[in-house]
């Protein structure tokens, strides 16, 4: 019966590289947020600066509106990782013939979303695989309506070897031919 199962999860939002964005920007947006209101209440808030010598309009109102932005997008991150947006787990069951998608998303009536697919409808595994300056190496699910279904967490690209075997191991268990996009 486990022969037949295969599950693989999906981290999501809880990695490290999201801690360590949401610490850097709320701790920047808050020390950019005291200096501008140190700046216009001459009173110094930053015990390793003296802002307040600063002139408020214009330095002090755009450190404070950095300050507003660093910290709300620190918040939305710190959200995501509260939420844990994006993880879930593939599920590919030859008993029930079914190709399950789970993933998290943000609070509300689609909380979870499901992708659910007949073994029958598809194709083929394919692999697509973009070098340059932003790399993507993704596992895709071919449909036989053309549609093309990622499987591969969005993260730091796997090696190339790595990423090549996943998909070998994933073809040979659903018995479908595997391709480059």
């Amino acid at each position: 019966m486990q022969k037949e199962i295969r599950r693989d999860d999906i981290i999501g939002s809880r990695r490290f590289s999201n801690y360590f964005w949401a610490v850097f920007l709320c701790s920047g947006g808050i020390s950019f947020l005291l200096a501008g209101i140190s700046s216009y209440f001459k009173i110094n808030f930053l015990p390793f600066a003296n802002p307040k010598e600063l002139a408020f309009i214009p330095q002090g109102l755009v450190m404070s509106f950095y300050g507003t932005l660093s910290i709300a997008l620190a918040i939305y991150i710190l959200g995501t990782l509260f939420w844990d947006i994006g993880s879930g787990y593939n599920e590919y069951n030859k008993v029930e013939n079914l190709v399950k998608i789970v993933r998290k998303g943000f609070p509300g009536k689609n909380r979870e979303i499901l992708l659910t697919y007949p073994l029958t409808n598809i194709r083929a595994i394919g692999i697509k695989i973009s070098e340059g300056l932003n790399p993507k190496r993704s596992i895709y699910l071919c449909l036989k309506d053309e549609r093309q279904i990622p499987l591969t967490p969005v993260q730091q690209p796997n090696s190339i070897s790595n990423l090549e075997e996943e998909a070998a191991e994933l073809a040979k268990f659903l018995d479908l031919k595997l391709e480059n996009l």
